[in-house]
C-alpha cells in the first residue's frame, strides 16, 4: 500500500487553512506566540517583511504631500466620551490604565496604587487625541490641509488571535488630514484608497477589490468607510485596508 505523501507543513492547506496558515508562519521563523495572552513576538524576518513594506508605503505617502508625526499612546477618557458612536464601537476593544505606580503589598507582591484622576485609554486608534490637537492648530483656512500620517502600534483586545492577521498588539499606520472643504476630505479619502491598493497588488503582488463599505460595517464615528477587499485562499475576504471620510463628526466634537 503506498505511503501518504509527505508535506513540508502539517496540516495541508485544503484540510485545515487557518491551521496552515499559523504553521507557514512559524516554520518561516517569522513569529511566535509571546508571554502575553493574544499577542506576538515578530522575529527578524518577520520583522525585515514590515521594515520593506513600511519603506514601500511611507515613500508613497509622501509622494502624496503627507509628513510623518507621532501622538500619544495614551488617551484620555474623556477625549473618548466626546465622540459617542466612537467609543460604542471601541468600548470593548479599549485597555484601560487606572493607576500610576507599583508598591509592594504585605504578601510581597506588587499592588497598583496611586489611582488616576482620569482613567487613560491605550491607543485603539488616534481620531480623538489627533483631533484634539488639530483643534489647537487650525485657526483659520489658512491652516489647512493638514497631511499627516503616523507610524505607530495600537492595543485591542481580542478574543480569538492569529499572528499577523489580528492580534492584541499590533503594528500600523493611520493617515488623519483636514481640509477645508468636503469635496477635498472625500477626493483625499478616495485617493489614499488607490495608494493602499497600489501597494496591495504592485508590491505585494496582492489582487484586491476596491468598495464602499456597508452602513453596518463603517468605522465608527465615519460617515463613510471605502476599503480593499482581499480573496483568501479558503475563498474568504480579507479586509487589506481601509480610507474613511469621517466629516465633521470629531471635529465638532472638540
Amino acid at each position: 500500500m503506498a505511503k501518504a505523501p509527505q508535506t513540508a507543513i502539517t496540516p495541508t492547506r485544503a484540510e485545515d487553512y487557518p491551521e496552515w496558515y499559523q504553521q507557514v508562519v512559524r516554520a518561516a521563523d517569522l513569529a511566535e506566540q509571546s508571554a502575553v495572552r493574544g499577542c506576538m513576538v515578530i522575529k527578524p524576518w518577520g520583522y525585515a517583511l514590515w521594515e520593506n513594506m513600511q519603506r514601500a508605503l511611507d515613500r508613497m505617502f509622501k509622494d502624496t504631500g503627507h509628513v510623518n508625526a507621532y501622538f500619544p499612546l495614551f488617551i484620555p477618557l474623556s477625549y473618548l466620551e466626546k465622540e459617542a458612536q466612537h467609543v460604542e464601537g471601541f468600548a470593548k476593544e479599549c485597555a484601560v490604565v487606572t493607576h500610576h505606580r507599583l508598591e509592594a503589598g504585605p504578601d510581597g507582591r506588587l499592588v497598583p496604587t496611586g489611582k488616576l484622576e482620569e482613567p487613560l485609554v491605550v491607543r485603539p486608534t488616534s481620531e480623538t487625541i489627533i483631533g484634539a490637537t488639530y483643534a489647537k492648530w487650525v485657526k483659520s483656512y489658512r491652516d489647512l490641509p493638514i497631511l499627516i500620517n503616523q507610524w505607530a502600534n495600537v492595543v485591542r483586545w481580542e478574543l480569538r488571535t492569529r499572528m499577523f492577521l489580528r492580534t492584541t498588539e499590533f503594528l500600523w499606520q493611520e493617515g488623519h488630514t483636514a481640509h477645508a472643504t468636503r469635496e477635498e476630505a472625500e477626493e483625499e479619502t478616495r485617493k489614499m484608497l488607490g495608494v493602499y491598493a497600489a501597494f496591495a497588488q504592485d508590491y505585494m503582488a496582492m489582487p484586491v477589490i476596491r468598495g464602499e463599505k456597508t452602513v453596518g460595517e463603517r468605522f465608527p464615528g465615519a460617515v463613510n468607510t471605502y476599503s480593499i477587499e482581499a480573496m483568501m485562499q479558503d475563498r474568504k475576504a480579507l479586509q487589506a485596508g481601509t480610507s474613511h471620510f469621517l466629516g465633521q463628526n470629531f471635529s465638532k466634537a472638540q
